[in-house]
């Protein structure tokens, strides 16, 4: 079978091809971010975060707390020789999506939920927290995630500063 070689404003649409083929995408595709969030406005920001990629296969720091309703900034760095990606998604779907990168290891991401950092370079993802629980995040590239590239944001729900009153 001869390759299949996509350049140009064919990609966008492979993509959501083989979003729609492998049945839901990582987050930010479909209304699938609803449960992880949303993407958040510039102009909303409340706070900025800077997370590290490197080729020790990690996030540094891999584990990050912010609020319900929070619109972070998350400045994404790449301090290693090798292209690295931050996904948020739940754990299922960044399962999913780890199982198609295998099969597609050339796909980059410029959905709003994740970026892809080239060696020596940054890249920012501004995300509304809008739900309370765990935010998962990892890096795709085949191999990265079975050897530990993933972390998480913890989003303390609204509800636990109210049920401190008397």
């Amino acid at each position: 079978m001869k390759p299949i070689i996509l350049t140009g404003a064919f990609f966008p649409m492979f993509l959501a091809a083989a979003a729609m083929a492998s049945g839901n995408h990582a987050g930010g595709h479909h209304g699938e971010s609803g449960a992880i969030g949303q993407p958040g406005k510039v102009a909303q920001v409340t706070r900025s975060v800077r997370v590290d990629m490197t080729d020790e296969m990690r996030f540094i720091p891999s584990s990050l707390t912010v609020k319900q309703g929070e619109t972070v900034r998350i400045s994404v760095s790449n301090s290693g020789k090798l292209k690295h990606e931050m996904v948020l998604g739940s754990e299922e779907e960044l399962k999913e999506h780890y199982e198609a990168m295998k099969k597609f290891p050339e796909m980059e991401h410029d959905d709003a939920n994740q970026v892809t950092v080239m060696p020596g370079e940054s890249r920012e993802i501004i995300w509304k927290f809008t739900r309370a629980g765990t935010i998962n995040f990892a890096c795709l590239q085949p191999g990265h995630y079975d050897a530990g590239m993933k972390g998480a944001f913890t989003v303390s729900s609204k509800a636990q500063k109210q049920n401190h009153t008397h």
